[in-house]
């Protein structure tokens, strides 16, 4: 049994088409097996709420008159990049407010400009024969602005580590505060509703593939930055952060509720977003991987006290670290999660509604990505 783009589109257009979570696909496949299932559903949607720091936003503002050519901006404070034409930038999620400590910055804008709020503009230039102009303050709006579009470059991490502290003191890490002596262990992933767990080697998802992106419709862009196909795999998802997405999306569309500004204590600034990916059930096999459950999803925990060369101390399941607490050498670790579950059953289940009342299409990818990444590292060098 096989099916084609164009037939799930042809039922998402007249609809037809079934459509579950990868939540909910786990119980059909344990009592109908793979082949029946596939049959019976067309679209698995999935979803993740978490912090992506690997994220920003590209603006357009118009040119004032007299025109500047802006080589030095602020957004509310925050710093953006002067470094393209006269009146665009991008602005980092984790670009701080000047002078910083103040818990906001590039995320916040962000989220305020998605959320209809009007954003101080400050901008200065050199002044030029066509670019009179050397400084402007003003507020302008995501209404106010010509494009505004985020593109991230690496979102949507395939599963990723379990951290602890087995130091003497607190640490504050982007893993969140880690406790001294083991207190606690903190992890980041949506499991079996992740969108990379459900398409583990990318055999559905790729370049052009239509996606929920922060309440509005996005699409991938490439292969994110430190793409990593290396790791081991068991059940076949790697036990590590592997694989990435760089991504992008018309701000204009999206909806504040799926997007947050973060200020990670003693980290800094980080960006929540609510992303989902349909995986269309082109045949079993792709019906069998959507399938997989927290217990069958393996992460590692590391020491992250130690500066370098973290090694895996043990490996837990989704399902084990969702329970409030793991064990480790006869004691017992605290767990809680940085990403939120809730906010990952959110997005699926917003996913699915669109494509059950035709307002969602699937894209077929025009460029596969790549079935082989690994990640250098940086080397300090002499020419």
């Amino acid at each position: 049994m096989s099916k084609t783009y164009d037939e799930i589109n042809d039922k998402i257009r007249s609809g037809k088409a079934v459509v579950m979570t990868a939540e909910e696909v786990v119980d059909l496949v344990r009592q109908k097996g793979a082949e029946k299932a596939a049959e019976e559903v067309d679209v698995v949607t999935t979803g993740t709420f978490g912090a992506m720091c690997s994220s920003g936003a590209f603006i357009n503002f118009g040119h004032s008159d007299p025109p500047i050519r802006m080589t030095g901006i602020r957004l509310n404070g925050v710093e953006a990049y002067g470094g393209l034409a006269a009146v665009d930038t991008y602005i980092g999620a984790t670009s701080l407010i000047d002078p910083p400590g103040t818990g906001y910055g590039g995320a916040h804008v962000i989220e305020d400009l998605i959320a209809g709020k009007k954003v101080r503009l400050q901008a200065w230039g050199p002044g030029t024969d066509c670019y009179v102009r050397k400084s402007i303050d003003t507020y302008i709006s995501l209404d106010d602005v010509n494009e505004a579009y985020i593109y991230n470059p690496r979102n949507l991490y395939q599963n990723y580590g379990v951290a602890t502290n087995t130091s003497n003191k607190t640490l504050y890490t982007y893993m969140g505060k880690l406790l001294p002596r083991m207190k606690n262990a903190t992890y980041s992933s949506a499991g079996a509703l992740s969108p990379l767990i459900n398409d583990p080697h990318l055999d559905t998802i790729g370049m052009g593939t239509r996606i929920f992106l922060a309440g509005g419709e996005g699409y991938v862009a490439w292969q994110g930055t430190q793409f990593n196909t290396s790791f081991e795999e068991v059940n076949g998802v790697p036990v590590k952060g592997s694989r990435t997405l760089a991504v992008i999306g018309d701000m204009k569309q999206m909806d504040a509720k799926y997007v947050r500004g973060l200020d990670i204590t003693g980290y800094g600034i980080s960006l929540a977003i609510g992303i989902g990916i349909p995986i269309p059930v082109l045949n079993a096999d792709v019906m069998r991987r959507c399938a997989i459950s927290d217990d069958e999803i393996y992460a590692e925990m590391v020491d992250y006290s130690l500066p370098s060369n973290r090694q895996c101390m043990q490996r837990y399941t989704y399902a084990q670290l969702r329970s409030g607490s793991i064990e480790y050498q006869g004691r017992t670790i605290r767990t809680s999660s940085l990403s939120s579950l809730s906010g990952a059953r959110k997005v699926a289940n917003q996913l699915k509604d669109w494509i059950e009342h035709g307002e969602f299409l699937l894209n077929k990818p025009c460029l596969e990505l790549p079935k082989e990444g690994k990640v250098k590292p940086l080397l300090e060098r002499g020419l």
